[in-house]
């Protein structure tokens, strides 16, 4: 979910501190800080392989509780970890951290990733888990089996329409599904983030297809619990992110975002006009959520679809692209639909739709911050400013 277009990154380590919790939930103390190389807070296999290379001890990472920077990646971060056995001879003295909180995720709890582990051995039997990732967002480990590797994924409740989508979609890589969690099939291959232009082609192929078959088929999909983006509480929740949000903006900004904001129902209006109807909306679609070998791929991360317009798609691959493949991109995009939609207009339609989509960006992770607990707000708390400013450039 989060904006990368390339896995390749100048080198932005973390300074780790852990403060350890037992399976209760009492305090136990902190470790010295280590430092990893991955620099994105959410990634956490390399900090957990640290800390059983630095104290041989074997931890699980529950969530996020404080960095010295408003946002990812890099810098002096502190976890809260669940650890059972005995205390390292390294563990000093902590501040107990705060009690629970309501918007609290399961898998940030003490108990909570075992309780999923437990689970997953019902449906595969003896495994052994490795975490993967965790934060407000989602939480992801890689199981290895008797018979072969599975990934165990748990999203958040406004994120739990994903296993639905996957089952609608028949991807054969869903194998099991309870509430937010999730049990896939190891697809083989890489995370496609730095896939070329040709590649790129493809992949929006693929989710040309799966859009088209999704044509006419929206009540459905909201009935399985995918959100509408055009629900009627869009517009006000667009004027709430503006309010909110249009004083860290430049007088200029302003401006344009505020006449974005008036003028938002005839520009909605306008868009409706052109003909493009309504589809499945995979949310967050770029080449890092595409995993394959190149030749055969499948589109991963269906937590953030939506039923909306198409376009909303495009554009975001579209903002990891350099000028070249923005034209190739959009021209195959328009053309696709133009023969898929016989008189429809979909150039007017995507140029009217980079604001609302910057807009809709905005909203989402306004929305985000809004279900996750404050200690985790620095992941999104810069993300509907900068959208907001993406929507008054785009204008």
């Amino acid at each position: 979910m989060r904006r990368r277009s390339s896995r390749r990154m100048p080198a932005m380590p973390r300074t780790v501190t852990l403060v350890l919790v037992d399976p209760t939930g009492t305090p136990l103390g902190e470790l010295p800080p280590i430092t990893v190389p991955a620099p994105w807070w959410q990634e956490v296999d390399d900090l957990v392989a640290g800390i059983r290379a630095v104290h041989g001890i074997d931890v699980v990472i529950l969530r996020l509780l404080s960095a010295d920077r408003p946002a990812p990646p890099g810098g002096a971060v502190r976890y809260l970890a669940e650890y059972d056995g005995p205390p390292p001879a390294a563990l000093r003295p902590a501040t107990p951290e705060a009690g629970p909180h309501p918007l609290r995720m399961p898998w940030a709890r003490p108990g909570g990733p075992a309780a999923s582990l437990d689970w997953a051995r019902t449906i595969l039997g003896e495994l052994t888990g490795v975490q993967r990732r965790t934060w407000n967002l989602s939480s992801i480990w890689r199981l290895d089996t008797a018979a072969g590797r599975v990934w165990l994924k748990e999203v958040p409740p406004f994120a739990a329409h994903e296993a639905a989508v996957l089952d609608w979609l028949a991807v054969p890589w869903l194998l099991a599904a309870d509430g937010g969690r999730m049990l896939l099939e190891h697809v083989p291959g890489g995370d496609r983030y730095d896939a070329a232009l040709p590649e790129v082609r493809d992949m929006l192929a693929d989710l040309l297809t799966v859009q088209t078959t999704a044509l006419g088929r929206a009540g459905e999909l909201v009935e399985l619990g995918v959100p509408d983006a055009w629900a009627p509480e869009f517009v006000p929740a667009a004027h709430a992110v503006m309010d909110r949000w249009i004083p860290m903006l430049d007088m200029a900004e302003r401006v344009v975002v505020a006449r974005l904001g008036d003028r938002l129902p005839e520009r909605l209006a306008a868009v409706a006009a052109c003909g493009l109807p309504d589809t499945l909306v995979h949310g967050d679609f770029h080449p890092g959520n595409v995993r394959g070998t190149g030749t055969r791929r499948v589109i991963l991360d269906w937590a953030d679809c939506v039923v909306g317009h198409p376009a909303l798609d495009l554009l975001t691959v579209l903002d990891q692209r350099k000028p070249d493949d923005q034209r190739v991109l959009a021209g195959q995009w328009c053309a696709f639909w133009r023969r898929a939609v016989p008189g429809c207009d979909p150039e007017r339609a995507l140029g009217l739709m980079r604001p609302v989509a910057a807009l809709h960006r905005a909203v989402k992770y306004a929305n985000f911050l809004a279900a996750i607990e404050p200690s985790e707000h620095p992941f999104h708390a810069a993300d509907p400013p900068a959208w907001l400013r993406l929507a008054a450039a785009t204008r």
